[in-house]
């Protein structure tokens, strides 16, 4: 299979039972940011806002990935977000569980306001 060029490509290329997951956490995402990019980047999807990463996803064997997740990000959904929470900077989705749409687009949102904080101090 060749490697993935677009976000879409990437996508299609999932196995059938991802499919579904990988598109609400897409949805998810897009509904909070609509105006992000949309990219590939390190061989996974992602979303930009104001110049800068805001989310990558992906989807694994058994579970899917939101990267990354920062400092706002848990102190903003402390115990919400807690058992998701991996090293390096993972939120961690368990493949048998149902996809948690709300805490995505709460993770995005924290982002989004991180991105956004950045590009005001880079261009005071």
């Amino acid at each position: 299979m060749a490697e993935p060029k677009t976000p879409d490509e990437y996508h299609e290329q999932l196995p059938e039972e991802q499919r579904a997951p990988m598109a609400q956490i897409r949805t998810a995402i897009r509904s909070v940011a609509p105006d992000a990019d949309e990219v590939l980047s390190y061989r996974m999807p992602a979303f930009k806002s104001d110049g800068r990463i805001l989310v990558y996803y992906a989807a694994f064997r058994d579970h899917y990935s939101l990267y990354p997740f920062t400092p706002a990000v848990v102190e903003s959904l402390g115990e919400q977000i807690e058992p998701y929470l991996r090293n390096k900077g993972t939120i961690w989705l368990d493949a048998r569980k149902r996809i948690p749409v709300g805490l995505i687009k709460k993770v995005v949102k924290v982002r989004l306001r991180e991105n956004v904080e950045a590009t005001r101090r880079r261009n005071r």
